[in-house]
């Protein structure tokens, strides 16, 4: 069977931590929001939708957040993990701590029987990019974040050394997304993840 080649991330660039302390946190139902309650001083219209964001400085959300959807005017940002309620006030900051991709068919998704997929990972060595970035897969038809785990064997650990990485894994994942976590250098940048099933 023909193999299907998919670029699931384009360049992605390290964004600058945000800090203050009109930062709060709200939910309505199943929707949790970060809020900032003055986009003068603290805009949220940088982070994008897959961003990774650990908050700290809070009372109840010292927490590490997927973006789902991003306020036009920067007022708030809606997190697919779950918040507890917390008025602004202390001083909190948002670092951005990695991504996660949109998810992609795996081998599971078409009955295939073989299972066999490849990542590669582009990094820019030059410009120190020190996170790490890993596959995971999920069984799930509409998987939710809980219904994500790590493929084992498909880690890539940044060195100065190395621009691109390739992994082969084998599994009947119904889905399969790339996670890029552990990502503080401000200069750094992801070039592509292209993904072969």
């Amino acid at each position: 069977m023909a193999q299907s080649s998919t670029t699931i991330r384009s360049a992605a660039s390290h964004k600058a931590t945000l800090s203050g302390t009109v930062i709060s946190f709200s939910q309505t139902g199943t929707e949790y929001k970060i809020n900032s309650s003055n986009t003068t001083t603290l805009s949220l219209a940088g982070w994008a939708q897959y961003d990774r964001i650990t908050v700290s400085g809070s009372t109840n959300n010292n927490n590490t957040f997927t973006v789902k959807s991003v306020a036009t005017n920067g007022a708030y940002i809606i997190v697919e993990e779950a918040v507890t309620t917390e008025s602004a006030g202390a001083s909190m900051s948002l670092a951005h701590t990695g991504f996660v991709t949109a998810k992609y068919q795996g081998d599971g998704y078409y009955s295939h029987v073989d299972g066999i997929h490849t990542v590669a990972y582009h990094v820019s060595a030059a410009n120190n990019f020190n996170g790490s970035i890993k596959m995971q897969g999920s069984l799930a038809t509409t998987p939710t974040e809980d219904d994500w785990f790590d493929i084992s064997g498909t880690t890539f650990t940044a060195d100065t050394s190395t621009s691109v990485a390739a992994y082969n894994f084998t599994g009947n994942f119904v889905w399969v997304r790339a996670k890029c976590y552990d990502w503080t250098t401000a200069s750094s940048s992801v070039t592509k993840i292209l993904y072969n099933h």
